[in-house]
């Protein structure tokens, strides 16, 4: 983990936009980064949903725009354009996975169900999910995909709540 000697040097602002990248140091996570993220995104999504479709749209919206530019100034001291570590785009597309279900009483499963969605769509990353990952390769392209893969997600959600 050279970066982590690498922030060290670093200016205060850098360092908060580390902080806010890897979603309060979830993404430093050994082992699978992103599910782990992910994972630790879900309690933003408990204290979202008494707010309904609107308050997880805001949030989203929010945390995309600290994360563009959290990714951006990360990226700046990094060589790979889609560092792992970076994990602060899953926060979004897991957010958004249930924009549509948060109004009807979500119960556990529905988290288990949008984790599970969420993590095949940015895993499998087909359609407009794999265009951000491959050819937007900058700050803006690491928080899209995760939207795109989000809301795919949050369709197949919606689609199921009529099926549970």
């Amino acid at each position: 983990m050279k970066w982590m000697q690498q922030i060290k040097k670093e200016t205060p602002l850098v360092k908060i936009a580390y902080v806010f990248a890897t979603w309060f140091g979830s993404g430093l996570s050994p082992k699978a980064p992103g599910t782990v993220g992910s994972l630790c995104s879900l309690p933003l999504v408990y204290v979202l949903a008494p707010y309904g479709c609107l308050g997880i749209l805001i949030a989203s919206v929010v945390v995309f725009l600290i994360g563009w530019w959290a990714t951006h100034i990360v990226l700046k001291t990094q060589k790979k354009h889609d560092p792992g570590f970076v994990v602060i785009d899953e926060t979004v597309g897991q957010t958004l996975t249930f924009l549509w279900v948060v109004g009807v009483g979500m119960m556990w499963y529905h988290y288990v169900i949008g984790f599970a969605f969420f993590r095949f769509f940015d895993i499998v990353k087909m359609g407009p999910v794999s265009y951000f990952d491959k050819k937007v390769q900058n700050a803006f392209g690491v928080m899209t995909d995760d939207v795109m893969a989000g809301l795919f997600a949050s369709v197949v959600l919606y689609g199921l709540q009529f099926l549970i």
